[in-house]
């Protein structure tokens, strides 16, 4: 007898999977609304910005992270903490540039596209997990680090993996979140 896989005793996963069926009628929404990728790849940026400016402090607080030292250390928790916690998956790191200024995460698995197949064929440009990378710029930010995050492959659009590209851009001056020293 197999279970439905809404009806898993584990509560973290039933959140995930509870998150990833809203996820998916709130881009399929945007869809209607904005008809336009462009638009939708922007707006599903910004509201993950805005999760991404809370969520860090739930973070800190339930991780026991202590202070990075590094973009590479930095980038490192994010993989194997954060997402791993949030999401379920650790992604792998790939550094990207000797400086060490741009790293890529790889997803061998995207729990956001779980019970999606492939994208519609009208939507050919839409970055469907696109709140990640907002969600992950915003965050960062709260960090007092400015970055540029975008997915650079998926393999929704055909792709052998799935990529979401961090650079750093600069150090932001003074503490952007409460209670971190």
């Amino acid at each position: 007898m197999t279970t439905h896989p809404l009806r898993k005793t584990d509560p973290a996963l039933q959140n995930t999977e509870l998150f990833v069926l809203t996820y998916g009628a709130l881009v399929a929404q945007l869809c209607k609304d904005l008809q336009n990728d462009e638009d939708i790849n922007k707006e599903l940026d910004n509201m993950g910005y805005n999760i991404g400016v809370r969520l860090i402090e739930d973070f800190l607080a339930h991780s026991d992270v202590r202070r990075c030292h590094s973009f590479y250390e930095t980038v490192d928790v994010i993989s194997k903490v954060a997402f791993k916690m949030y999401l379920g998956v650790v992604p792998n790191v790939i550094c990207k540039d000797p400086a060490g200024d741009e790293y890529s995460l790889l997803l061998e698995r995207n729990p956001l596209v779980n019970f999606l197949e492939d994208l519609p064929d009208n939507h050919s440009s839409l970055w469907y997990s696109n709140l990640l990378c907002g969600i992950l710029r915003g965050a960062l930010k709260m960090v007092n680090l400015a970055t540029d995050v975008c997915f650079v492959q998926d393999r929704l659009k055909g792709d052998k993996e799935t990529e979401i590209q961090i650079k750093f851009l600069r150090k932001l001056e003074g503490s952007k979140l409460m209670g971190h020293k």
